[in-house]
């Protein structure tokens, strides 16, 4: 393959799209206005962690075969008890809450997992694809990004020209024993999860009344991913002029789910304060053409391979009466996602 290519797969699809080109950086979120291709984009937006967009100088449609697709029902190595580093980030940003800084912050953490020498990239994104019929799935290299490898449940920005859907998505809830057997359609949601979904729907609203002309909410609604479950709203809306779709991402990200409020407060402590710095974990990627279709996904649920070591990534949200040991039981859940596919 060529150094900057893009494989993804849209939820429920029965095939994938191939992407080879050349990559375009980008150093804000406005130059996305008039830009065609694969974008990948990080979390924290720098010079040496850009906006990368592979251009698509080879775009290929390719069947594969989606029978069997489990979501993830079979039992993955976890561990129960925080690690020091999780513990001490805890600590650190339940404080601010606890003091009222913020309403809502997210704490994400890092794990590493050797990648077997018989398991290709190209197995991994498969693997993914059948066992995450749900999600929107992707395997993206770049030069300046390196390899990422994502099952993400979360929409940032998905339509057609100006007729445009975004989720919020918060709350998450593990599914055992006979709940897997369903959609998690008898789960019964706590105060902490309903409150930190409703703030992520509250911020998203504010964004569209800016740039669309109407929108539409509905739900929160009980929504499955592999073994876990959140709280999902749908909004529908339209955008006057899809020339300034950049200027909506750029609003819309990052959204409450992966960062807190007061949004640009909260983004700040987590950069200075998390104890691995995110890179492209809760950033986003996917197709993008403002003229066009476009597909993004924030992206959850990921790993970046870097040789024969893959660095996977988790994050929750933290409200006022987190508890230490369930938000990291929620992490854990959340890197079942990844290391599902690392099995030999």
């Amino acid at each position: 393959m060529s150094p900057a290519y893009a494989l993804y797969r849209l939820p429920f699809a029965d095939h994938y799209v191939h992407i080879e080109g050349v990559t375009r950086t980008l150093s804000n979120y406005v130059q996305l206005n008039d830009a065609v291709g694969f974008v990948v984009a990080p979390f924290e937006l720098t010079s040496s962690q850009p906006i990368v967009v592979i251009r698509p100088d080879v775009v290929e449609e390719c069947e594969f075969d989606a029978a069997n697709g489990t979501d993830g029902a079979n039992e993955a190595y976890r561990t129960d008890k925080p690690n020091e580093s999780y513990a001490i980030d805890f600590a650190n940003f339940h404080a601010q809450l606890s003091q009222g800084t913020f309403r809502k912050i997210v704490l994400a953490r890092c794990a590493d997992e050797s990648l077997p020498p018989t398991v290709t990239l190209e197995t991994l994104f498969f693997r993914a694809c059948r066992l995450y019929p749900r999600m929107f799935v992707a395997l993206v290299s770049t030069p300046q990004t390196g390899v990422w490898l994502t099952a993400t449940p979360e929409i940032l920005l998905d339509g057609k020209a100006c007729q445009m859907r975004t989720i919020a998505l918060a709350g998450t809830m593990r599914l055992e024993g006979e709940q897997l057997n369903g959609e998690g359609e008898h789960v019964s949601w706590s105060t902490k999860n309903i409150e930190e979904q409703r703030i992520v729907a509250t911020y998203i609203a504010e964004c569209l009344e800016h740039f669309a002309d109407s929108f539409n909410e509905e739900g929160p609604r009980t929504v499955r991913a592999a073994n876990l479950v959140h709280l999902r709203s749908d909004f529908t809306f339209t955008l006057p002029d899809s020339r300034h779709l950049g200027d909506l991402i750029g609003s819309l990200h990052p959204t409450p789910a992966v960062c807190g409020l007061p949004k640009r407060d909260a983004f700040r402590f987590i950069i200075r304060n998390e104890n691995h710095p995110r890179r492209y974990y809760s950033g986003f990627m996917g197709w993008l053409d403002p003229q066009g279709d476009t597909h993004l996904y924030v992206s959850l649920r990921c790993m970046n391979i870097d040789g024969a070591c893959c660095h996977l990534y988790a994050g929750g949200g933290l409200l006022r009466d987190s508890v230490m040991e369930q938000e990291w039981l929620e992490t854990e859940a959340k890197l079942e996602t990844m290391r599902r596919l690392l099995s030999s």
